[in-house]
């Protein structure tokens, strides 16, 4: 297609998009709904945490129709900014001058190889120069794990440079549980993915990333929203990580 039909491409499909929600608020209405409840959500909380939370939420609010979407970075962003979820939950920071992050929780970061790997046998300090042998499963430039894990790497000695690269820490999980090498991801995609599988290093163990609630900055969350994020709370807590006090 030519550039013209390119752009009538994306201006149509940004209308459809529009119309898409003109009708699911319709159907709402008709189907007579208390409400309904927007999430998006990084993959990492999105394939096991969210829906957790998203279950229990449920089991109080069976009358509420809810919609979870697992988003890249950019994607979740631009949701928000679109008006076409409620709050999304982060595991990477959203800077934008129209978005509020509110961190709810700190997780680790963990370098995983499979379970009874030779590097499992191998002294901390001489682990840096092991990993060097190992194929290394790494994520592309254009995600939010390689911003952090490429610096982490450099501070550590660590030379940068997959063997394999994925765009999701699920993804990295498979592969180490199959015996590809050893890669970088954080906690919960570590549990969600048959932790027992894989064994956790002893290197990075300084890293952490931040589970944080994202919502537009003029517009306070709505009572349903803010009833979810408290179940959110309460399934992070439950699940042992330590939780920033409310705002």
């Amino acid at each position: 297609p030519s550039p013209e039909a390119r752009r009538l491409f994306t201006d149509v499909e940004s209308v459809y998009r529009n119309i898409q929600r003109v009708n699911t608020t319709l159907l709402d209405l008709v189907q007579q709904r208390h409400g309904v409840l927007r999430i998006a959500s990084s993959p990492s909380m999105g394939h096991q945490m969210v829906p957790d939370a998203v279950a229990a939420f449920r089991r109080s609010n069976d009358d509420i129709r809810v919609s979870l979407e697992c988003l890249r970075h950019v994607l979740l962003r631009d949701r928000l900014l679109d008006q076409q979820a409620d709050l999304g939950v982060s595991l990477f920071p959203i800077d934008h001058p129209n978005l509020r992050a509110v961190p709810l929780s700190d997780i680790r970061v963990l370098v995983i190889c499979p379970a009874g790997h030779a590097l499992t046998e191998v002294p901390a300090e001489q682990l840096p120069e092991a990993l060097l042998e190992t194929p290394f499963i790494g994520y592309p430039s254009d995600t939010p794990f390689f911003n952090v894990m490429k610096p982490a790497f450099e501070q550590a000695g660590l030379a940068y440079r997959p063997s394999i690269e994925v765009d999701s820490p699920h993804h990295a999980c498979a592969l180490v549980k199959n015996g590809s090498g050893f890669s970088v991801v954080d906690e919960i995609s570590w549990r969600a993915s048959g932790m027992e599988h894989m064994a956790v290093l002893p290197i990075l163990q300084a890293e952490r990333l931040t589970v944080s609630l994202v919502h537009l900055r003029r517009e306070p969350l709505a009572q349903l929203a803010q009833t979810f994020v408290e179940q959110l709370r309460e399934t992070l807590r439950g699940c042992g990580f330590e939780l920033f006090d409310a705002p």
